[in-house]
């Protein structure tokens, strides 16, 4: 039978660049979330391996000659010695080289679609050793469910307890290459930050995450000026609590007391911008 599995985006509530491995990849500290915005990934029996693209952001992708679905794909094929067979069809909402992970959430929407479809049975921990040289960011969207990210993606830990809230992503579609953006960072380290076990309300989170920051939203306003006129718009918006960018960019979020007050947000955004407002995703006990 077909499995289908969504592919959240993954949010960045903050994000510190903590050092510098010999081979070049950064140290990274963060609150990572998921909202309900998703892209979702089928997968289906087939005599062969083939990607299907739908949905309303498929166009930036019909130029790529291998998704990094394809590539998950083929790794978990070979690894599980299992012949490489399945109709694969991509439905893309998030848009592309934004900050929220969409890539990489879809490629592990496809492994876990294949783990069913294939009869595989592994456990998420050995999907995800098999899924960080494909991307740093596949491990934590594996579990798509909110956690603390160490190392350069591969360490996970428990997130604190989230409250009730709303979260509204903006996007001013203009795509931003991640290397580019660690490129233009400047400056010293960042430290982990130091989180409570929990909020009692969304308010009280928004205060403490305001404490913090987000390393990379600097450089990315130096190569990307919209960037900014989302984040002032955001903060303009009535009940937004804080706003910050995610990850690398262009995308923003904003959080509010309830998922309904961060859809209506959304229609006051600009028509043009990508945005979407409602919940988080997987953050109940």
């Amino acid at each position: 039978m077909p499995v289908t599995e969504a592919a959240p985006a993954k949010v960045n509530l903050h994000l510190h660049v903590t050092g510098r491995r010999a081979d070049g990849y950064h140290l990274l500290d963060s609150l990572v979330v998921f909202a309900g915005a998703a892209d979702a990934v089928a997968a289906a029996p087939a005599d062969a391996l083939g990607l299907a693209l739908d949905g309303p952001e498929a166009g930036a992708l019909a130029a790529e000659p291998d998704n990094l679905v394809l590539r998950a794909a083929r790794a978990l094929a070979t690894a599980a010695g299992v012949a490489p067979r399945a109709a694969l069809t991509l439905t893309k909402r998030l848009p592309v080289a934004s900050g929220i992970g969409g890539g990489s959430a879809d490629a592990a929407a496809a492994l876990r679609a294949l783990n069913a479809l294939w009869t595989l049975d592994w456990p998420m921990e050995r999907l995800a050793a098999l899924a960080l040289p494909l991307g740093a960011d596949i491990p934590c969207c594996l579990a798509a469910r909110p956690c603390v990210l160490g190392g350069i993606g591969e360490v996970l830990r428990p997130a604190p307890r989230l409250p009730p809230c709303g979260i509204l992503l903006a996007n001013p579609r203009v795509a931003l290459a991640t290397p580019a953006v660690f490129r233009a960072r400047g400056g010293a380290f960042g430290a982990p930050a130091a989180l409570p076990a929990g909020w009692a309300d969304a308010s009280a989170m928004a205060r403490d995450l305001g404490a913090l920051g987000n390393d990379l939203e600097a450089p990315a306003i130096a190569l990307c000026p919209p960037v900014a006129e989302v984040l002032a718009a955001l903060r303009a918006l009535p009940g937004c609590l804080m706003a910050r960018m995610s990850g690398s960019g262009a995308t923003c979020f904003a959080l509010f007391a309830a998922p309904a007050a961060a859809a209506r947000a959304a229609g006051a955004l600009p028509a043009t911008w990508w945005r979407w407002g409602g919940g988080l995703h997987g953050a109940g006990p």
